[in-house]
C-alpha cells in the first residue's frame, strides 16, 4: 500500500519517499489515518518502527489543508524527554515539509544551551515547536511564545517523559493549552503512569498496539558472554577485532565508566569516544553525528542513547553493563537491527550479574547460551549474600528484614 492511499498528498509522499519510506509500517498505516481524523490517539510503537513519521505525516497534512496566518501560532506542541530526540523529531519535520507548497516553520527547542538563539529563532512564530518540557516553560516565561493557540499535542516517548521525572514539568505545560485540542500518545511501553495521564487527558482515544512489530527482534541476532567484571574491556576489543566489528554503541551504566571504557579502547588502537549526559550539547552533538559518518569505532554510553537517537544501518550494540530492567534492554538492543537492517545485540554477564541476566531473559522470553571465550574464563567467586543483589524479585521485603532483626533479637515479630 503506497503512501498516497492514506490520504496523504502527493508532496509529503514524494518527502516520506526520499527519506526512504517506500511503503507505510504497520505503525504509520495505522496512525496515519486516525490523526487525520482529527480524534485523540493513544499508540504503542516499538523503537524503529517509523512513529515519528506516523504523525508527522498527517499533521503536517492537517497545517498544508488549513494554513495559518502571520503572525505565526504554535499550532503543534511536540513534547519529548530529551535533546536527541528533539533534535531527531525537529530534523524529520523539516525533511517531510520540504516540499510542501505552503512553508512551515518549525522550532527545536531544549536545556542544556543557551536559550537566547531559541528566543531568537521564535520571532515571528512557529507552525510546529518540538520541546523538552523544562525548556519549553522557561521560554513561556521569557514571552518567546504562547501556547493557548494548540491544535495538537503530541507525546513522544510518553513513558520516558514521567520516568525522568517530567510530570510536575507536564503538569504546567498542559494548564497552559487550550483545552480544545487533539491529544496524541506515543509510546514504546505504557506503565500505569502513563495510563493513568492518558485515562485523564485523552477523550475516546483511538487505541493502535502493534506489538507485532517484530522485524527488530527477527533481524537482530542475541549473544551473551559469561566475563569476569575487570576482563569485559579485554573481551571487547577482543571480539570487535576477531569479529570485524565496524561500528559499536557499547552501553554502560556509569558517566565514569563511560569515559573510562572509551579512554582504554582508544588506547588499544580503537577509534573510541564517549556519549554521556555530562557532555555539553555541541560535544554530544559532534560525537553523535562523527559516529553517524562512521568517523569512530566505537562510541561508549549511558542509557541516554537507549531511545530516541536513529543511527542508520547501525551492526552491533553491547550491553558491558546490564541494563536495570527488561524494558531498557529492549530500548538498547533496538539502536541496531533498525528498518529491516541486520543487527547484533550482545550482552556482558558477569558472575554477579548472572541472576539479573536470567530475570531478563524470562522476561523477554529469551534462552540464550551463555558463551565463554577461550583464556577469559570467568573465576569471580560471588559471595552468597550478593548473589541477589540488584534483581527485583530477590531483594529482602520489609517483613524480611524485621523477621532477621528480631530473630537476632531472640523473637518473630510477624508470628503472634
Amino acid at each position: 500500500m503506497p503512501f498516497h492511499a492514506l490520504g496523504l498528498a502527493p508532496a509529503l509522499a514524494q518527502a516520506a519517499a526520499e527519506l526512504g519510506f517506500t511503503t507505510p509500517t504497520p505503525i504509520q498505516a495505522a496512525a496515519v489515518p486516525a490523526v487525520l481524523g482529527g480524534g485523540d490517539v493513544l499508540a504503542t510503537a516499538q523503537t524503529g518502527s517509523g512513529k515519528t513519521a506516523a504523525y508527522v505525516l498527517p499533521l503536517l497534512q492537517r497545517l498544508i489543508a488549513s494554513p495559518g496566518h502571520t503572525p505565526r501560532r504554535v499550532r503543534v506542541l511536540v513534547l519529548v524527554p530529551t535533546r536527541e530526540l528533539a533534535a531527531q523529531v525537529g530534523e524529520v519535520v523539516r525533511s517531510l515539509a520540504q516540499h510542501l507548497p505552503t512553508k512551515t516553520k518549525t522550532a527545536v527547542v531544549f536545556g542544556g544551551v543557551s536559550i537566547n538563539p531559541q528566543m531568537l529563532a521564535l520571532r515571528g512564530g512557529a507552525d510546529v515547536v518540538v520541546a523538552t518540557p523544562g525548556r519549553l516553560l522557561d521560554l513561556v516565561e521569557h514571552n518567546a511564545l504562547k501556547l493557548n493557540s494548540v491544535d495538537v499535542l503530541v507525546l513522544d516517548e510518553a513513558d520516558r517523559l514521567l520516568d525522568l521525572g517530567f510530570a510536575d514539568e507536564l503538569s504546567r505545560v498542559l494548564a497552559l493549552l487550550p483545552e480544545a485540542r487533539q491529544n496524541l500518545f506515543f509510546s514504546a511501553t505504557f506503565p500505569s503512569a502513563v495510563q493513568e495521564l492518558a485515562n485523564r487527558l485523552l477523550r475516546e482515544p483511538r487505541r493502535i498496539d502493534v506489538p507485532g512489530i517484530q522485524v527488530e527482534e527477527a533481524v537482530v541476532v542475541q549473544q551473551a558472554y559469561l566475563v569476569d567484571t575487570n576482563r569485559r574491556t579485554q573481551l571487547l576489543r577482543q571480539l570487535i577485532k576477531t569479529q570485524g566489528w565496524q561500528r559499536v554503541l557499547v552501553f554502560v551504566a556509569t558517566q565514569y565508566l563511560a569515559e573510562r571504557v572509551a579512554a582504554k579502547l582508544h588506547q588499544g588502537d580503537l577509534y573510541a569516544t564517549s556519549f554521556h549526559g555530562g557532555l555539553s550539547q555541541g560535544a554530544r552533538k559532534q560525537a553523535l553525528d562523527e559516529f553517524k559518518e562512521k568517523r569512530w569505532d566505537v562510541v561508549v554510553t549511558t542509557d541516554l542513547a537507549a531511545r530516541g537517537i536513529d543511527i542508520s544501518q547501525l551492526p552491533v550494540v553491547v550491553n558491558y553493563d546490564l541494563p536495570r530492567s527488561a524494558v531498557d534492554y529492549v530500548h538498547r538492543i533496538g539502536r541496531t537491527g533498525r528498518a529491516g537492517a541486520s543487527g547484533l545485540a550482545v550482552s556482558f554477564v558477569t558472575p554477579a550479574s548472572e541472576a539479573h541476566w536470567h530475570l531478563i531473559e524470562k522476561r523477554q522470553g529469551l534462552s540464550l547460551p551463555l558463551e565463554v571465550v577461550p583464556g577469559l574464563e570467568p573465576t569471580e567467586v560471588v559471595p552468597v549474600v550478593e548473589a541477589g543483589g540488584g534483581v527485583k524479585g530477590k531483594r529482602p521485603s520489609k517483613k524480611d528484614k524485621l523477621r532477621a532483626a528480631a530473630l537476632h533479637a531472640g523473637g518473630d515479630p510477624l508470628k503472634p
